[in-house]
């Protein structure tokens, strides 16, 4: 008896212990929570409606007046624009041979229901998802834009390697630009480790390297913010280079989406397969000059939403130079120095294949046009192709006879006999 109620005792101290934290760990581990569960009831708002869709996502229909967005103090009275002020005009998209592509506009949860109108559709964040992230700041916004000290110019274009980051992109530069589109070819990449993510996308941007700002949008690949390797359609910004400013999607306050049908975050579908039918998607960002929001369109017709000007400073008034391409994020990368005590990451950019394999097997983005303040879509006058690891990802401007436009290429494997 005596015995049982020593190691009654001794359990009732143990428990006191870890009530009380030892060596704070399971405080620390209590705050975690609590923070977790804050951004949780910040980031999903009461929704009209949820709806489950089969690939484990939910998606859930919110007041267009509550969503995120509105939490941002610069926001608060905020009157939303529920549509553009004008409709941009273009010229003839070219199609190349008997060469296409299927653009996409679906996307998984819509086989399983959609929003009412006067709702906006909004990924739901799960308290793994958070959990799961370094830090509650790397769950919702990229690692901060860090250039190496040492940077080279080649063809009047500065690029500025950044430290973990391997792009090949296609680059214009030397006007004031007010938007920019392209139809990127969507692949699903192998990616390698779960904090490493793959994109192909539509840079717009302002500002020095190291403090610039962007909006950007295309397809990903990021299991650290989605929690899976699907394609997905993702929208990001920053005011800052990512240091404290920016995020994904709808994960906070900033973009305003207006559009009830296409969920930023969601997966898209189908994706091409090589040598087989190829799908895109056709994104176009472009700003109103009265307003300086930026749009985001979809799929040639479907205006998602916008970001407020009032969230940045130069970008507010043009951008001064787009990209166009892929990016691959790991701490494997070594875009300047190759001397490093790991092998190259295996992570795929675009389809996996290097840029001249050319289309039904390199990953392309095509019909490339920009916007200026004639407010007419026009292809760029000047264009430079450029990759921070040549060996490892590619990039390739190609055309095929005087009679069509040039076309861009981008991709490759990672670690190889080229990228060891």
């Amino acid at each position: 008896m005596e015995k049982r109620n020593e190691k009654l005792l001794l359990f009732v101290m143990v428990v006191a212990l870890m009530s009380t934290g030892i060596d704070g760990k399971v405080t620390s581990h209590h705050k975690k929570h609590l923070k977790v569960h804050r951004m949780l009831k910040m980031l999903n708002k009461p929704s009209v409606i949820s709806i489950k869709s089969e690939d484990g996502d939910t998606i859930n229909c919110v007041d267009i007046y509550k969503q995120p967005a509105f939490d941002h103090p610069a926001l608060k009275n905020h009157t939303i624009q529920m549509t553009p002020s004008y409709n941009p005009t273009t010229v003839e998209l070219m199609t190349k041979g008997n060469e296409s592509a299927m653009t996409v506009i679906s996307q998984t949860w819509h086989k399983n229901g959609s929003c009412p109108i006067g709702t906006v559709p909004i990924r739901h964040i799960r308290k793994r998802d958070l959990l799961r992230a370094a830090s509650l700041k790397s769950y919702v916004r990229k690692d901060p834009y860090i250039p190496y000290a040492k940077a080279h110019i080649t063809a009047d274009v500065n690029e500025f390697p950044q430290a973990n980051r391997s792009m090949a992109y296609l680059i214009t530069q030397g006007y004031s630009y007010l938007g920019a589109r392209g139809d990127i070819n969507v692949w699903n990449p192998y990616v390698e480790a779960k904090d490493e993510y793959s994109s192909a996308q539509i840079w717009l941007r302002n500002g020095p390297p190291d403090k610039y700002e962007s909006v950007e949008s295309g397809w990903m690949v990021n299991f650290k913010v989605y929690g899976d390797t699907r394609t997905r359609l993702f929208a990001y910004w920053t005011a800052d280079s990512s240091t404290n400013t920016g995020c994904f999607d709808l994960t906070c306050s900033g973009f305003v989406q207006t559009n009830n049908q296409i969920a930023l975050g969601a997966a898209i579908e189908p994706v091409s397969q090589q040598y087989r039918t190829q799908y895109q998607i056709s994104i176009y960002v472009y700003m109103e000059p009265k307003t300086g929001n930026w749009w985001l369109q979809y799929g040639n017709k479907i205006n998602i939403g916008y970001w407020p000007g009032h969230l940045f400073k130069s970008l507010s008034h043009n951008a001064l130079y787009v990209m166009w391409g892929g990016e691959v994020y790991s701490s494997n990368i070594r875009t300047v120095y190759p001397i490093s005590k790991h092998s190259h990451t295996q992570t795929h950019m675009g389809s996996g294949e290097y840029a001249g394999h050319h289309f039904g097997s390199a990953c392309f983005i095509k019909n490339v046009r920009i916007m200026d303040y004639s407010l007419s879509l026009k292809f760029p006058e000047w264009i430079y192709s450029t990759t921070d690891e040549q060996f490892c990802y590619h990039s390739q401007i190609y055309r095929e006879g005087y009679l069509t436009e040039p076309e861009f290429y981008f991709g490759g494997p990672g670690l190889s006999f080229l990228c060891p």
